[in-house]
């Protein structure tokens, strides 16, 4: 299946209407595809959802490769829309929910969406937009229920191709403006094959649930496609992904599968509310977003008797290319490419790595790179550059072909002319019992030369102090080279994140 997926050529291939398509024909018409606040529906059901919702998009006038920005809380409705959008021939743009005014007018604008369906609680964000494209827009509940009963329950799938235009994602913007990242209809099911299937495993008698949305491409994998791909069970939440939320649904619902990012992982390991081994049903959990701390992984594993598979994936990329591997984890490290991708360390020249354990930026060759940043083709040129697509991300890679994290390329810091990762320093401060959370990024000391700056959560009941300060550089010094410790240490409340979970140390620089 893959292989036809993945085949650039003239064969009618549509995303929506092979992932239900796949379940209705093994007989899981009657099974539940997705657990919602509200209920549940099946796969039939949800079949006739998606149906109605491409007939509601035609009989509001949408075409063939027009855009409709779907700005929704997780529920069932989410897939009915994205899915009906995707049978339609419509693209389907998610927006993230966390936006500003000023952001959702942005994306609005610039994808020329002709359509938004948005969640009530929502709604005040676009009450004033100007978007001269925006004819329509429709409130999830009530409006929409009505409009989807008003639909005829059998749609006639467009004749799209593998190559065609199916959805975007808005890159996260942890380092500067959203782009809009544009993914085929053959990316969805390619990441399922590879990742879903080829490394994690999953299967149809899954229940997973993922604390990141279904807007970032993270949880589109997780929730949407991996599930639907195999015919397992997803587990929808609205409301944001706090320890007593996620507990709430690990406890209740008893996935065999849960997702979150590092800093959540870390928020859950110090609350008291943690719950007893025994009463969880997990089998395996996953961490992208950002590298997981191997003390966080291995804290988690101590808990829950579970592994962490720590993986890294990109809007570009759509989902995971490089990852730990069940019954191979070695926390600390990001593991090995996932089946189906190449990917290469690249120096500041532009030359290929061969030593182990050099940094260089990680650079990826697979199925599922977005064809280009929408109306950006500076932008476009710099990140897609042939069939290698640039992350980014700076790695090492060791003897054994296990690549391990060393931070973003632009937050990476030369201090006495070497180079310093911010993740290093971070990894190690939180090793210290008071730290929940930690975010280094450069500061210019008194000679204008670059030198790592701290920036730290504590752990609840641990109070800030200059003595604390001295004791966490010490702490640093003690586990890495001396240059590498912080020079200064503020303690914060909280860190500022992405929606999807990621630090933004771009707004710590001073």
């Amino acid at each position: 299946m893959i292989d036809h997926v993945m085949r650039s050529d003239d064969t009618q291939y549509n995303a929506a209407v092979d992932l239900i398509g796949r379940n209705l024909a093994a007989g899981r018409g009657g099974k539940v595809a997705f657990i919602d606040d509200a209920g549940s529906c099946t796969y039939a059901q949800l079949a006739e959802r998606v149906d109605r919702a491409a007939n509601l998009l035609r009989a509001l006038g949408i075409r063939r490769e027009e855009r409709i920005a779907i700005a929704m809380l997780d529920s069932c409705d989410w897939p009915a829309l994205f899915l009906g959008a995707i049978k339609a021939g419509v693209v389907p743009v998610a927006m993230n929910t966390l936006l500003t005014p000023a952001d959702y007018e942005y994306q609005l604008r610039d994808s020329r969406a002709r359509a938004l369906f948005v969640s009530e609680p929502l709604a005040k964000n676009f009450a004033s937009l100007q978007c001269p494209d925006l004819e329509h827009k429709v409130i999830a509940g009530p409006q929409l229920d009505d409009l989807l009963f008003k639909a005829a329950p059998k749609a006639q799938a467009a004749d799209t191709k593998s190559d065609d235009m199916c959805f975007w994602l808005y890159s996260s913007g942890s380092t500067g403006a959203p782009k809009g990242t544009v993914h085929l209809h053959s990316h969805l099911m390619a990441t399922a094959e590879l990742y879903a299937r080829g490394v994690l495993g999953i299967r149809e008698s899954d229940v997973v649930f993922s604390a990141a949305k279904l807007f970032f491409a993270y949880g589109l994998g997780n929730a949407l496609t991996f599930p639907m791909a195999v015919g397992a069970t997803a587990i929808l939440m609205s409301e944001r992904p706090t320890p007593d939320a996620v507990f709430r649904r690990l406890l209740e619902k008893r996935p065999s599968i849960f997702y979150g990012v590092p800093t959540l992982y870390a928020a859950l390991l110090a609350s008291p509310s943690f719950p007893e081994k025994s009463k969880l049903n997990l089998r395996v959990c996953v961490s992208a977003g950002e590298a997981l701390p191997a003390q966080l992984g291995k804290g988690w594993t101590d808990r829950t008797g579970t592994e962490v598979l720590d993986g890294i994936g990109s809007t570009e990329m759509l989902h995971i290319f490089l990852s730990n591997r069940p019954g191979d984890v070695r926390y600390g490290t990001t593991g090995k490419p996932v089946p189906g991708y190449q990917v290469r360390l690249v120096d500041d020249q532009g030359h290929v790595i061969t030593r182990p354990n050099e940094l260089g930026e990680l650079q990826i060759n697979g199925p599922t790179a977005a064809i280009m940043y929408w109306n950006q083709r500076e932008k476009t040129k710099n990140t897609f550059q042939g069939p290698w697509t640039r992350s980014g991300d700076k790695y090492s890679v060791d003897e054994q072909g296990y690549y391990t994290y060393g931070g973003r390329s632009d937050d990476m810091l030369k201090v006495s002319g070497i180079y310093v990762s911010p993740v290093e320093v971070e990894a190690a401060l939180i090793t210290h019992e008071a730290v929940l959370e930690a975010a280094v990024v450069g500061a210019e000391d008194e000679n204008k030369l670059v030198k790592p700056k701290a920036f730290i959560v504590l752990k609840p009941g641990q109070t800030a102090s200059d003595s604390l300060k001295k004791t966490l550089q010490e702490h640093v010094k003690s586990r890495l080279a001396p240059h590498k410790y912080p020079r200064w240490i503020e303690f914060q409340k909280e860190l500022p994140k992405t929606a999807t979970g990621k630090i933004q140390r771009f707004k710590l620089r001073g």
